[in-house]
C-alpha cells in the first residue's frame, strides 16, 4: 500500500518454471507431467488436451475455458508459465470507502475479477482513517494513468459534498462509473440497488409474520446519503400504507452509523420504543442490533427480529443467521465495469442510473412476535 493505493499485478510470476514445492520439474516441451495434467484438468473440469493446449499457448481455445485452465492453476499453487503472460490492457481505479465491512471486499473481489477477464489490472484505493481522501486518492490514480476509475459508495453518495470534483474528473479525459449514490448533478453511469423496495420488502415480511407495524423500526446511518434518504423513503411509504401516523413513523426511525455500534446504539432506542422488529440499513448494524437485544435481556428472533442490508458472505453463519436484503453484488459489479470499459472504447452508454432489485433473504433471526 502506497498513500492508500494498492496495485493488483495481474501478470503471472516472473519466473519461466512452472513448478510448486516438492512438485516434480515440468516435462520436455514446457508441459507438466500427466499427473499433473489430470490435477489441472480435474479442477478445470476440462480435458487433458485443452489443458496442455492451454499450458503451451496454443490457439483453438475459447477464452472462457483458457480462464478457467488459469484459475486451477492458481488453486493448485502452480506458478503460470511465462508463455502465459499477458500483457495489461491498462490500469483500472477502484475506489472504496474501507475494508471493515465485508460488503466492500465483496464488491471489491467481483469487480478486479471481471477487470482481470478483460485483461485490465486493477488498483485498490481505500480511504483508511487519517489517511487520504477521495480527492488524494483520484490524483493519484490520475497521475499513474489510469484508463478509468469505479467509484464504490463515494462522495457522489453524500449530498452535502461537492460534485464539482467528479466534472472536474471527467474534465480530464478519464472515465468513470459510481456505485450505490445518484446524483444528477455528475455525468457519469451509475450502479444502485432499489433501496426503497428494498426497505418495503423487510417490512412487509416483518408485517407478514405477524409483527404490527407501529412497533417496527428503522435502524439506518447519517441522512445526508442517497441510500439512506431512498431507504428512510420506502419504509416511511411501507408504514404509512399499513396506517402508521407520521409522527410515529418519526419515532421509529433512527440515523446512526453503519457499523456494529451505530447499530447497538439504535437498537437502544428502538426497544425502548416497544419495538418488536428492526430493519437495518447494513448487516454490521444488524450484529450491532442482536448484540444490544441479548444485553436488554431479548431474546432474538422470538421478542425481537432484526433485519439487515446487503447478505455478504458470512452472514449465513452469525448467530442466529441472519435474514437480511441481499444486494445483487455481482451483477451491479458486472454492469458497472462493462460500462466502463464501453466508456473506455469510445461508446459511451448512457449516463443515468441502472438500478437493480435486491432479494429478501430469510434466515433465522426473524420470527412471528411472542405473543
Amino acid at each position: 500500500m502506497v498513500d492508500g493505493v494498492t496495485g493488483t499485478d495481474t501478470a503471472p510470476a516472473a519466473s519461466a518454471a512452472f513448478s510448486r514445492a516438492g512438485a516434480e520439474p515440468p516435462a520436455a516441451g514446457g508441459a507438466p507431467g500427466p499427473a499433473r495434467l489430470a490435477d489441472i484438468a480435474a479442477q478445470a473440469r476440462v480435458s487433458e488436451a485443452t489443458v496442455s493446449r492451454v499450458l503451451n499457448g496454443k490457439a483453438g481455445v475459447a477464452a472462457a475455458t483458457r480462464q478457467k485452465v488459469l484459475a486451477a492453476l492458481d488453486v493448485l499453487g502452480y506458478e503460470r508459465p511465462v508463455r502465459l503472460r499477458q500483457r495489461s490492457a491498462g490500469l483500472i481505479g477502484l475506489v472504496i470507502p474501507e475494508l471493515t465491512n465485508p460488503i466492500f471486499p465483496a464488491f471489491a473481489q467481483v469487480i478486479e475479477q471481471v477487470l482481470v477477464g478483460h485483461g485490465y489490472t486493477p488498483v485498490l484505493c481505500t480511504q483508511l482513517p487519517g489517511g487520504a481522501t477521495e480527492d488524494e486518492l483520484v490524483d493519484q490514480l490520475v497521475e499513474r494513468g489510469v484508463n478509468g476509475i469505479v467509484f464504490l459508495s463515494g462522495l457522489h453518495a453524500d449530498t452535502t459534498a461537492d460534485p464539482g470534483r467528479y466534472v472536474r474528473l471527467a474534465g480530464q479525459g478519464v472515465p468513470f462509473v459510481l456505485i450505490n449514490g445518484f446524483n444528477r448533478h455528475i455525468g457519469a453511469p451509475f450502479v444502485s440497488p432499489d433501496d426503497r423496495a428494498a426497505a418495503r420488502a423487510a417490512v412487509r415480511h416483518l408485517t407478514d409474520l405477524g409483527h404490527d407495524p407501529h412497533r417496527i423500526g428503522l435502524a439506518v446511518g447519517p441522512v445526508r446519503y442517497v441510500p439512506v434518504l431512498r431507504k428512510v423513503e420506502g419504509f416511511t411509504a411501507a408504514l404509512a400504507e399499513r396506517g402508521v401516523p407520521g409522527e410515529r413513523i418519526r419515532e421509529l426511525v433512527r440515523h446512526t452509523l453503519f457499523t456494529l455500534e451505530g447499530g447497538h446504539a439504535a437498537a437502544g432506542a428502538l426497544i425502548g420504543a416497544d419495538c418488536t422488529g428492526v430493519v437495518c440499513g447494513s448487516d454490521m448494524m444488524a450484529l450491532g442490533v442482536v448484540r444490544a437485544a441479548r444485553q436488554h435481556g431479548l431474546e432474538v428472533p422470538r421478542e425481537l427480529s432484526v433485519v439487515g442490508f446487503d447478505d455478504s458472505e458470512l452472514i449465513a453463519f452469525t448467530d442466529p443467521p441472519l435474514t437480511t436484503v441481499r444486494q445483487p453484488v455481482k451483477a451491479m459489479a458486472s454492469a458497472a465495469v462493462d460500462a466502463l470499459l464501453e466508456e473506455i472504447g469510445g461508446n459511451p452508454v448512457q449516463h443515468t442510473e441502472f438500478v437493480f432489485q435486491p432479494e429478501l433473504v430469510v434466515r433465522g433471526s426473524t420470527a412471528p412476535p411472542r405473543g
